[in-house]
């Protein structure tokens, strides 16, 4: 992707004026400075209409109600099995994958699949790089490794988090996961105010939270209990798509559509395979649990997926 997403587009060689071609368009007279604004913000407006369009194409899927995204981790750099979770996305029938926020796996990931990348990360600082990699979204999100460390993210972090994130890439997609730790009220409260801050995706997590009793398919269920009440009490509270995510499996992925999620996001029942055909299969059998096609078909209009 271009700097284009950060900088102007510079005019054509041709529409450059020169001052001996015309006295009123001298470099310092009024007239210069009108014409090169009105340049300027011509190039800015087509830009920011190309954003829109390439945005409006990754949110697709959410807005349909058949999102499936693959997720390898948020601090997974292991290029090998980013590579294999990012095909078996792909071959699959995943509608969009996660990676880390790392420039040169998203390079990876391009060169692998035309799904939309996702990167996820808890510095915003890092989102730019990525996106000029080839990113058409951001995650603040996937905190499963950092609650291993012992740390939890309040509300007001997440806040935070979201409001430079907007600061930095107003025009990037943008999803944001609401912590698990939270009280129930208290996660509906925060995706509110998020939606307030001109979030995308809400997502919902709840897997790790979660001890199975039983085994089997009551197992699965049980361990995509808290998600899918998160799921459900949250896409009441908010009019925008939401993101049902973990612990979640092709028997509990139907049930988070029908509890008012807006797609699905799957990662360690992916990630944790060893093998690359054993996880284009489990994601073959998530997608068509959803009665999504699994042909990895995902057309991005042209001039869309490159700015």
């Amino acid at each position: 992707m271009s700097s284009s997403i950060f900088s102007p587009v510079s005019p054509p060689s041709h529409t450059i004026f020169k001052p001996n071609q015309n006295p009123l368009l001298q470099i310092n007279s009024p007239l210069s400075k009108r014409v090169s604004f009105s340049r300027r913000r011509n190039c800015l407006n087509g830009t920011r209409a190309l954003l829109s369009a390439t945005k409006d194409t990754v949110l697709k899927d959410f807005h349909q109600r058949r999102a499936l995204k693959i997720i390898s981790g948020l601090q997974n750099l292991d290029r090998d099995n980013v590579a294999a979770v990012v095909t078996a996305a792909d071959k699959g029938g995943a509608t969009h994958v996660d990676i880390a926020c790392d420039p040169d796996l998203v390079k990876l990931a391009t060169s692998l699949t035309a799904l939309p990348i996702c990167v996820s990360s808890v510095d915003p600082a890092a989102f730019p790089a990525a996106i000029e990699a080839g990113a058409l979204m951001v995650e603040i999100g996937n905190y499963d490794s950092f609650y291993e460390m012992g740390l939890t993210f309040s509300s007001e972090q997440i806040l935070n988090l979201t409001k430079e994130t907007k600061r930095i890439l107003p025009s990037v997609a943008l999803s944001v996961t609401v912590p698990h730790t939270l009280s129930l009220p208290d996660q509906v409260k925060l995706a509110e105010q998020l939606e307030q801050e001109g979030v995308d995706i809400i997502q919902t997590e709840g897997g790790k939270c979660s001890s199975p009793s039983k085994a089997g398919i009551l197992g699965l269920i049980e361990k995509a209990t808290p998600t899918l009440a998160a799921a459900y009490s949250i896409s009441r509270a908010v009019k925008i798509p939401v993101m049902c995510s973990s612990g979640l499996s092709s028997v509990t992925a139907p049930l988070a559509i029908t509890a008012g999620a807006s797609g699905v996001g799957v990662g360690s029942a992916i990630n944790k395979l060893n093998d690359v055909v054993a996880m284009i299969a489990e994601v073959k059998s998530i997608a068509e649990s959803m009665s999504l096609s699994t042909t990895g078909e995902y057309v991005f209009q042209e001039n869309n997926l490159r700015l």
